[in-house]
C-alpha cells in the first residue's frame, strides 16, 4: 500500500475532517481515506447518510406542529366541481 502526504490543508477544511472522523467514529486517517473512496465512486456512498446534516432545513415538524399545518390548509384539500365546469 502507498502512503501520500497532503501538505497545506488549511484550517477549516482540517476540522472538518476532524468533526467528520469524530462523528463517525473513525480515525482522520479512515475518514480521509473514505471521503476520497466516496467521491471518486471506488466505494458508493450510503444513500441518506447526510440526511441528519440538513434537518434543519428540511421542515422536520413536530406532531403539533403538523396538526397546525394541517388545521390551516383543510380547506385546500376540498374540490369545488364549479371550478372544474
Amino acid at each position: 500500500m502507498k502512503s501520500i502526504t497532503i501538505h497545506g490543508i488549511d484550517d477549516p477544511l482540517a476540522e472538518l475532517i476532524k468533526s467528520r472522523a469524530q462523528l463517525e467514529g473513525l480515525s482522520i486517517n479512515k475518514t480521509v481515506k473514505k471521503l476520497l473512496e466516496e467521491s471518486l465512486g471506488v466505494k458508493p456512498r450510503k444513500k441518506g447518510i447526510n440526511r441528519s446534516d440538513f434537518e434543519e432545513f428540511c421542515g422536520i415538524w413536530s406532531d403539533s406542529e403538523l396538526a397546525e399545518f394541517e388545521d390551516h390548509t383543510k380547506d385546500l384539500r376540498k374540490i369545488n366541481h364549479e371550478d372544474w365546469k
